[in-house]
C-alpha cells in the first residue's frame, strides 16, 4: 500500500484532510480495517463486498478501495473540488453529493477499483447484494439485499435523478 499525502484545499483556508477524514491510500484493501475510511463504512456493506473481494480472488481479480465512508469535511471538499472542475453546483451534482445527503458520509457507499474490480463486481455484484447505483459511475457500489433474489435494480443515469439527494 502507498501512502498518499493529506488532501489539501488550496489557499481556501480549509483545514488539511487526512486518513481520518476517510481519506485513503492507494493500493487500500477492503480488509484495511486500520483506516477509517474502510472501518466506518457500514459493517453489512463492508461483509458483502469483503465476501466478493474473496471470490473474485480466487478468480484473479483484486479489489481495492478507492474511497469507502468520508467525513463531511472530505466531502464538502469534493464538492467545491467538483464545482471548480465542472464550473457549476449544478454541473457537480452530476459526480458529487452534498456532505448532508451523500451515501459516503453515512458509511453506505464504497467505490471499488481498479477498473477491472468494478467490471467484475457490477457483473457479480448483485449475488453479494451490492449494486451499482449510477450509469456514470461504474465504481460506485451500494448495499441492496433484495438483489440477491431479484438482481440489480435499474440505475440512475447520475446523482441527480436519484429521489435521496434531491429530498
Amino acid at each position: 500500500m502507498t501512502r498518499t499525502a493529506p488532501v489539501a484545499s488550496s489557499a481556501t483556508g480549509h483545514r488539511v484532510l487526512s486518513e481520518d477524514d476517510g481519506v485513503l491510500p492507494s493500493g487500500t484493501s477492503v480488509f484495511d480495517d486500520h483506516l477509517p475510511g474502510v472501518a466506518n463504512v457500514h459493517r453489512d456493506l463492508l461483509r458483502a463486498v469483503r465476501r466478493a473481494a474473496v471470490d473474485a480472488s480466487a478468480e484473479g481479480v483484486d479489489f481495492q478501495v478507492n474511497s469507502g465512508w468520508r467525513s463531511p469535511a472530505y466531502q464538502a471538499q469534493l464538492l467545491r473540488d467538483a464545482v471548480s472542475k465542472f464550473g457549476s453546483r449544478a454541473k457537480a451534482a452530476r459526480w458529487v453529493a452534498t456532505p448532508e445527503r451523500s451515501a459516503h458520509v453515512f458509511g453506505d457507499a464504497i467505490d471499488i477499483g481498479p477498473p477491472r474490480a468494478a467490471a467484475w463486481l457490477s457483473t457479480h455484484g448483485a449475488r453479494y447484494g451490492l449494486c451499482r447505483i449510477y450509469q456514470n459511475e461504474p465504481w460506485h457500489f451500494e448495499l441492496r439485499l433484495d438483489a440477491i433474489e431479484n438482481g440489480s435494480p435499474a440505475m440512475y443515469p447520475d446523482p441527480t435523478y436519484d429521489p435521496r439527494l434531491n429530498a
